[in-house]
């Protein structure tokens, strides 16, 4: 066939080819949308419409029925793709004879793909919000007419997977609200949207309702405190010289807490008259110990230090014995973070040494260290880093023992009876070419 030939030809089938055309765009668009609005942001839309976007509440309305919608969209697409190739097939035909069937197969497959599929599948995807908020109405529309058929498929699909044993209406979403905000969140930061100190402190109110008092308390071994057996003039230095506002006050024993001096309530009573250091009765303006469970979750716990209006309790376990203490600061603290830096290594008992390694005291929490060092020790099994040695280790390691876990080298530098008191860690890589 000649060129004047074909051209003649094709001029017969304007129309024809014309609404082939048509077809592919239209497959496109159905294409083009289905990605958008499955892809496109929940939040944002639910924003944008409580702003008075009406087109926002239309992609939300539509991703309500997300299976509804996703049908309509396969049933459009597929049938303009259909319908297009048959089209085509026939044209080829009429213009090759027998070989059109191939020629037509060769030329819809790319052109499909190309445009029906891959472009506007990938503008889409560049921007699925603004995509889905331009084309919201029209698929509004479809919807709606198609609607009862896409349901239709839909009752059928789960017929054939009830055969199977497998039940859509009544699957579970694998990730509860809070892992899909950590993973976001932690997605944000990788691609470099969300700082670190704005991922840590999402992270800590999310980790609120699955961390314990027992995790964050200050144990009673470095809680510091006031005897009330003690001369008024030392109970007095005691509170002042201590850089807490609140202090426990026991008796006999740390167990026995019978108080919290409040450094205000100190000196309120040393400015009345004729009251002196010498002569102060501290357990009488002592305020009564609040005791909570050590497996009070923070979340509980922050809200009960709201109601009750007080930031100090004490901590004990299911025998009524003293565990430590735990403040409304320790608990936000867990959100906010005490790191101001975070290329500066600030926690208390924390210090980076000149070869790159990290010494740390036994008590620092591993919560703590994750944050101040972006690591990912886990801390389920065990509160601090010392416990976390114990714990893998099986034993009470001696001085000098070292072990590697989790990418890092950990060296006992100090044992104290069985309290691991001093720790070396650097990365494992390192550690190795060290040996």
């Amino acid at each position: 066939m000649t060129m004047d030939t074909l051209f003649s030809a094709l001029g017969e089938y304007w129309t024809l080819i014309l609404v082939i055309f048509a077809l592919i765009a239209a497959s496109a668009f159905f294409s083009g949308s289905e990605t958008a609005l499955t892809a496109a942001s929940r939040a944002r839309m639910h924003s944008l419409s409580n702003q008075g976007d009406k087109r926002a509440g239309l992609v939300s309305l539509l991703i309500e029925r997300r299976d509804r919608l996703i049908g309509a969209l396969l049933i459009g697409n597929n049938l303009v793709n259909i319908l297009a190739s048959s089209l085509t097939t026939s044209l080829f035909l009429g213009l090759f004879g027998d070989s059109g069937v191939a020629i037509a197969t060769l030329v819809m497959t790319v052109v499909l793909v190309i445009f029906s599929e891959v472009l506007p599948k990938s503008w889409a995807i560049s921007s699925p919000d603004r995509f889905a908020l331009t084309v919201a109405p029209f698929v509004r529309v479809f919807v709606l007419v198609v609607g009862p058929l896409s349901s239709l498929v839909n009752f059928i699909v789960r017929g054939l997977l009830a055969i199977f044993g497998l039940s859509l209406s009544k699957e579970a979403p694998m990730l509860s609200a809070h892992e899909e905000l950590r993973g976001a969140v932690d997605l944000l930061h990788r691609e470099g949207s969300v700082v670190k100190a704005d991922r840590d402190r999402l992270g800590g109110v999310l980790d609120l309702g699955e961390l314990e008092v027992s995790d964050i308390m200050i144990h009673r071994t470095a809680m510091r405190g006031v005897n009330a057996d003690d001369p008024p003039e030392a109970a007095v230095r005691a509170v002042l010289e201590s850089p807490y506002t609140r202090m426990p006050l026991w008796r006999g024993s740390t167990d026995n807490i019978i108080g919290v001096v409040h450094a205000k309530d100190l000196l309120r009573a040393l400015a009345e008259p004729n009251v002196e250091s010498n002569n102060l009765e501290i357990v009488k303006i002592a305020q009564k110990p609040w005791f909570v469970p050590d497996t009070t979750n923070l979340k509980d716990q922050l809200a009960a230090f709201l109601r009750r209006k007080v930031h100090f309790a004490v901590v004990v376990d299911e025998y009524g014995e003293v565990q430590g203490i735990v403040t409304l600061e320790d608990i936000i603290e867990e959100i906010v973070g005490d790191i101001s830096d975070e290329h500066d290594l600030e926690i208390q008992g924390v210090r980076q040494e000149a070869d790159g390694s990290i010494v740390v005291d036994g008590t620092v929490p591993i919560r703590d260290l994750n944050r101040a060092l972006d690591w990912n020790l886990p801390d389920e099994e065990a509160t601090t880093i010392a416990g976390l040695v114990i714990h893998e280790s099986k034993s009470i390691p001696e001085e000098r023992q070292a072990f590697t876990f989790y990418g890092k080298r950990f060296i006992v530098m100090k044992r104290e009876k069985n309290r691991i008191t001093k720790l070396r860690i650097r990365p494992a890589e390192e550690a190795d070419k060290q040996t």
